[in-house]
């Protein structure tokens, strides 16, 4: 899921991607072993900086084993720099098409996947989309005899906390030590339904979700700080959540703090082309060093001002991306 509290931006980029993902490369990388790699390295950063960081990379459960099935050997480095999978679509919401059952076929292949992470100690974080009551009900209950964690969002922009229903699935008014200790989960990257930083910290504050994934920033300028997650860490049940910060490492967004205003006319080589469906992203070729770089290898790197700011570990978005590549 992109991020999307810039709803109002629209920039007429001209790049030079023809240059760009005309350009081959002398030996094709194995595209999932690097993206193993790179989240490895998020992991391994991010614990440095803050021991028990949470590494949760979405989608791409494939990179759980070999062969990419339910039955390939389990990749022990991957599984071990992670704390758990986010899966979205897993029962709603199917390409994109909010209270979409999700096709037995593909769902079939995502469950057992996620049966797969469970069975290597794995927490299993699934996001549906769906607005009609019933089947609001029918994925919570799903996901939960499949002892999964849950958030079904009633509409994709992932910007409300829901009013249905009305109390988080699964409450629970104890304290969150780690990631397998969740219950439930609110998923809201999206701030630009509120009027102001205030309004949207207090809207999360209320809230009595074990486990909150939020963004950086609540707009493009405006950086979420320790003293609003300091109020977040605290249910209003009394005890205290984790947070955990959104990041897309597997493709570029022009509105991003690190994105330089000369890339619109000279991108730079690790940028491939921008992505059809959802502007202002362009794809990466997320081995290169310097995108790398950018989001954990420098002193203000996109995971040091997320460790910096106080979250509990990353949502990592794009894993995925390796599947662009091998198409």
């Amino acid at each position: 899921m992109r991020n999307l509290y810039r709803p109002f931006a629209c920039f007429s980029l001209i790049l030079l991607f023809g240059l760009n993902s005309c350009k081959q490369e002398n030996a094709k990388p194995d595209y999932r072993h690097e993206m193993r790699k790179f989240v490895e390295k998020i992991s391994a950063n991010g614990r440095a900086l803050r021991p028990g960081f949470i590494v949760v990379p979405q989608n791409g459960l494939a990179l759980l084993s070999s062969d990419g099935t339910s039955t390939g050997t389990a990749e022990s480095a991957y599984i071990n720099s992670i704390d758990g999978v986010g899966q979205e679509e897993l029962w709603y919401g199917y390409d994109n098409q909010d209270d979409q059952t999700t096709p037995e076929l593909e769902h079939e292949d995502l469950l057992k996947m996620g049966i797969f992470a469970r069975s290597h100690g794995l927490s299993v974080m699934v996001t549906d989309y769906a607005s009609t009551p019933s089947k609001i009900d029918d994925s919570y209950s799903k996901n939960y005899a499949n002892n999964f964690i849950s958030f079904c969002a009633d509409h994709r922009e992932l910007d409300n906390v829901p009013a249905y229903p009305q109390v988080p699935f699964n409450i629970t008014n104890s304290s969150i030590s780690n990631l397998a200790d969740a219950k439930n989960f609110l998923y809201i990257i999206s701030p630009s339904a509120f009027a102001t930083k205030e309004e949207f910290i207090h809207a999360i504050e209320i809230s009595n979700y074990d486990l909150v994934v939020m963004d950086l920033y609540f707009d493009e300028t405006t950086m979420i700080n320790a003293a609003d997650l300091n109020r977040i860490h605290t249910k209003l049940n009394g005890g205290n959540r984790k947070v955990i910060c959104y990041m897309s490492i597997g493709e570029a967004e022009s509105y991003r703090w690190y994105w330089k205003p000369y890339w619109n006319a000279a991108p730079p080589s690790f940028i491939v082309a921008e992505d059809p469906d959802w502007i202002d992203n362009f794809s990466v070729r997320y081995w290169d060093p310097n995108w790398q770089a950018i989001i954990c290898g420098m002193n203000d790197s996109y995971l040091k001002r997320i460790v910096d700011a106080g979250f509990d570990g990353a949502y990592l978005d794009l894993v995925s991306e390796y599947e662009y590549f091998e198409e």
